[in-house]
């Protein structure tokens, strides 16, 4: 009898082990996470070590990384991740969802890189509460904003009195922002809107002139080691900013305590990833020089009258597309 006893209590607590394991396992919530980050960039390696924080801090959570753009464009990732497709995005939030979201695009709202680390880089500034509403509505949960730096224009030939407002006599190419479009037309260039995965066959075969889309990085790494481009034109006119956010189907499936630890990895890399950019950029306009090409530099007054233009001729537009009442909210002080 007592060998029956113990046999059966050997039997019951084997059953009860592999039950335990069984809803452990099934308690684990698996996620797909799209990324737009090439694999040589260096945000990849900050995405990969914000999925390993996630997953080392056994909340039961695992993901599986997508990166550049194997699962669509930062455009259509927007849509997938509000269907609830695509559960965690890495990508640049474009406006097709929601034209408020050109509030992103806002041009000479930050100009210094103390002004986009407090802009872009504090969860609780005023942009990310206001974008937190927005993708709220959309059905997305915003988590972080990734100010990698400055945008400047890359371009196969000289525009035409570059710093001034007047004919640049180019064609170049914006993506899919009625802001973007607006800004840039009022520098002087015409405008093709194209997406980004179309900019460097097109600039390559002289579709386009240029393109607005570039930290000095990007331009090296895209087209400067293609052999695709001549000209960096800093007008830095926008931030070139990704953002983490989660599709609100997948956030709904999670406990606090999953959500809290992503929230937080998302945090910690986006600022990981403001910093790391900021350091970085003078060694490619370095780069770009020993490839050859020409940096058209802005000076002080000139650049300040190019803000001064921008405020006073596109942001009074903006206000029919983003809505005064954001713009006011951004704004004050």
């Amino acid at each position: 009898m007592k060998l029956k006893k113990y046999a059966f209590g050997i039997v019951s607590g084997l059953a009860l082990s592999g039950l335990l394991a069984t809803t452990a396992l099934a308690d684990t919530v698996r996620l797909k996470l799209a990324g737009t980050y090439p694999v040589n960039h260096f945000g990849h390696g900050i995405v990969e070590n914000m999925i390993k924080e996630i997953e080392d801090a056994d909340v039961g959570v695992k993901i599986s990384y997508f990166p550049a753009s194997q699962l669509g464009s930062g455009e259509e990732l927007i849509e997938d991740a509000i269907r609830g497709n695509i559960d965690l995005v890495q990508a640049f939030i474009y406006a097709q969802a929601d034209p408020r979201l050109e509030l992103m695009n806002l041009p000479g709202l930050v100009t210094t890189f103390d002004e986009l680390k407090a802009v872009y880089g504090d969860p609780e500034s005023k942009l990310n509460t206001i974008l937190g509403g927005i993708m709220d509505d959309l059905g997305l949960v915003y988590l972080a904003n990734t100010g990698e730096g400055l945008v400047g224009i890359v371009a196969n030939e000289k525009p035409t009195d570059y710093a001034g407002f007047g004919d640049k006599g180019m064609n170049i190419r914006v993506w899919s922002s009625e802001v973007a479009k607006k800004t840039t037309e009022s520098l002087g260039y015409r405008t093709t809107t194209m997406n980004w995965a179309e900019v460097l066959p097109a600039l390559q075969s002289g579709v386009i002139d240029g393109a607005i889309c570039c930290t000095p990085e990007w331009a090296y790494s895209t087209f400067a080691a293609a052999g695709v481009g001549k000209y960096f034109i800093p007008v830095n006119t926008a931030i070139e900013a990704s953002s983490f956010y989660a599709s609100g189907k997948s956030w709904e499936k999670l406990n606090q305590e999953q959500r809290d630890v992503i929230r937080a990895a998302a945090e910690r890399a986006a600022s990981v990833a403001i910093n790391t950019a900021w350091e970085r950029n003078e060694g490619f306009v370095e780069q770009l020089k020993e490839a050859g090409w020409e940096i058209l530099e802005y000076s002080p007054e000139e650049r300040a009258a190019m803000v001064a233009h921008i405020q006073e001729n596109v942001w009074p537009e903006l206000a029919d597309v983003v809505g005064q009442d954001l713009i006011d909210e951004l704004t004050a002080n």
